[in-house]
């Protein structure tokens, strides 16, 4: 008699919700096939439940049998690495790591969920928000940090793609290591991470391949720097060289405020290492708007356009901040823009990095000025990895199978793709606790987050800075602590529907922007209840 096999060797310790149960804890018994088994059988382990689907299938050339599927809660993981079409034809599915635990992160597991070629989805160390969500499995305990503990993490686990969501990772080498383990890994290796761990770096690129961007001059000498800045005048800009968490620009409207940023980065060393050396450059006038592109070392496609928040205040007024919001498609960005943006930017820094022998793979995302006096955009600088909060106004637009786009850039297959998209807009709100980006309270409780969800149709909380209390309540524990999005017919109605949703939260030691879209949408304003 044939029977059914539950082959639990790739999966040889479940994980999920911090429940650790073991195969032969699980299964300590062959299923023989019957008329009852005609389709699926239903069983629980505590809070697991798992289905085991008999239904044979031919792939072809032989009849197989399906592995069986395990549910937490909302979390799926599956045991099965690939499927059949309707065709016969082998479909490859792929377990994903989500590296991080953000707003973007919590974004790239609510798309790779949808993803069809996405067998299951793991974030580490994901947050409160992310695993309450069912969007992934969070590992928090695994130490990112460490390229032997997510290699050991994979390995067990078969995971088949690896997307690293932060700067941090990248720019210390965790790419270069899983790629060396040969783990598909989407994101650069250090050396090409460079493009946003150096602001110097990317300035040599742009000078060498002709890369229009401002006019800048690097120094390491306060002296120096200030004479030069003398010499310009105001306004005008000082960088931070390296990663400073998204704080260490300053753009200087007087030349005491200039002198001042100065030596708050060379004297005083706020920023650290990442500080000790600056770029100053020339202050742009114009309109600014994210672009992003996917790279897979030689080719790149385009991303849609969005467009970012930054400064803390309505108006865009205050300091820098991470980004209080973005929305998709900016207007901006006309399809003639974003092709000089490929022309002149994006495949000429991917063929400039090929030559200097790092070649990028992952996302580019290029921070442009679209100058007021020319009409043309120019690169104020490259991050090298999704944008936050920008990947989530674009993985709710993505119809595209996110995982397999993704796969395909590891392996230098991205020629010849496109992606589709959902027609209209998208909006994010990011709710930010008070006091943010200077010092805040953290641990503040946030209610009636699920109200807010289902408020309107189309609504998507991501968390950026999450945890559970005790009493089984979300606080805040960071800066940006969630993004408000939103999908609608056109900008005006994605924004009906975030700010809805915003007003819905009953968070009293939070803040938001009221005026994100403005520059879309100028004539309308929201009051807050915050």
């Amino acid at each position: 008699m044939a029977f059914t096999t539950i082959n639990l060797s790739t999966y040889p310790k479940l994980a999920i919700n911090n429940n650790g149960f073991s195969a032969s804890q699980l299964f300590r018994t062959s299923f023989l096939p019957s008329k009852s088994f005609l389709g699926s059988s239903p069983f629980s382990v505590g809070p697991l439940t798992f289905t085991v689907d008999h239904r044979p299938h031919f792939n072809g050339s032989r009849w197989s049998f399906t592995a069986f599927r395990c549910f937490s809660l909302k979390s799926e993981l599956s045991g099965s690495v690939d499927s059949h079409g309707s065709n016969g034809a082998s479909v490859e599915r792929v377990v994903v790591l989500v590296i991080g635990g953000g707003g973007r992160e919590h974004a790239l597991c609510y798309a790779m969920q949808r993803s069809p070629t996405c067998d299951a989805v793991f974030c580490a160390p994901g947050n409160a928000g992310i695993a309450a969500s069912g969007n992934a499995t969070c590992i928090p305990d695994l130490d990112i940090t460490s390229s032997s503990a997510v290699i050991s993490f994979c390995r067990k686990w078969s995971v088949g793609l690896v997307v690293v969501g932060p700067e941090a990772p990248l720019v210390s080498g965790l790419a270069n290591d899983l790629v060396m383990a040969g783990i598909p890994t989407f994101g650069p290796s250090a050396e090409a991470a460079a493009l946003e761990g150096s602001k110097n770096f990317m300035k040599t690129i742009c000078d060498k391949y002709g890369i229009p961007t401002a006019k800048y001059q690097t120094f390491s000498d306060a002296s120096a720097a200030k004479q030069y800045i003398k010499e310009q005048g105001a306004p005008i800009v000082i960088k931070a060289d390296g990663l400073a968490a998204g704080k260490g620009v300053t753009v200087a409207m007087t030349l005491e405020e200039a002198y001042e940023a100065v030596d708050s980065m060379l004297v005083e060393g706020v920023f650290g290492s990442a500080g000790c050396r600056i770029v100053v450059e020339e202050f742009l006038e114009g309109e600014e708007a994210s672009f992003f592109a996917l790279v897979d070392g030689e080719n790149a496609i385009p991303l849609e356009s969005a467009q970012d928040h930054k400064r803390v205040g309505d108006g865009d007024t205050g300091p820098n901040t991470g980004g209080m919001g973005a929305y998709s498609p900016a207007p901006v960005l006309t399809k003639e823009l974003q092709s000089v943006v490929m022309d002149s930017i994006i495949l000429p820094t991917v063929k400039g990095m090929s030559m200097e022998g790092c070649k990028f793979v992952g996302v580019l995302y290029a921070g442009l000025m679209i100058e007021k006096k020319s009409g043309l955009p120019k690169l104020i600088e490259y991050n090298v990895r999704f944008g936050d909060p920008e990947c989530q106004v674009l993985m709710v637009r993505l119809e595209s199978d996110l995982a397999k786009v993704l796969l395909a850039a590891c392996r230098g297959e991205l020629k010849g793709v496109t992606l589709d998209w959902s027609p209209g807009s998208a909006m994010v709100v990011v709710m930010a606790s008070k006091g943010y980006p200077g010092s805040y309270e953290k641990g503040t409780v946030i209610r009636n987050l699920e109200e807010a969800e289902h408020v309107a149709p189309s609504v998507k909380i991501f968390h950026a800075g999450t945890a559970l209390d005790s009493d089984g309540n979300f606080v805040a524990t960071g800066g940006r602590v969630l993004g408000i999005t939103s999908k609608g017919k056109d900008l005006e109605e994605a924004r009906d529907k975030a700010y809805l949703a915003v007003e819905e939260i009953n968070w009293p030691g939070g803040f938001y922007r009221k005026d994100i879209g403005w520059r879309a949408l100028p004539q309308k304003q929201f009051a807050s209840n915050a």
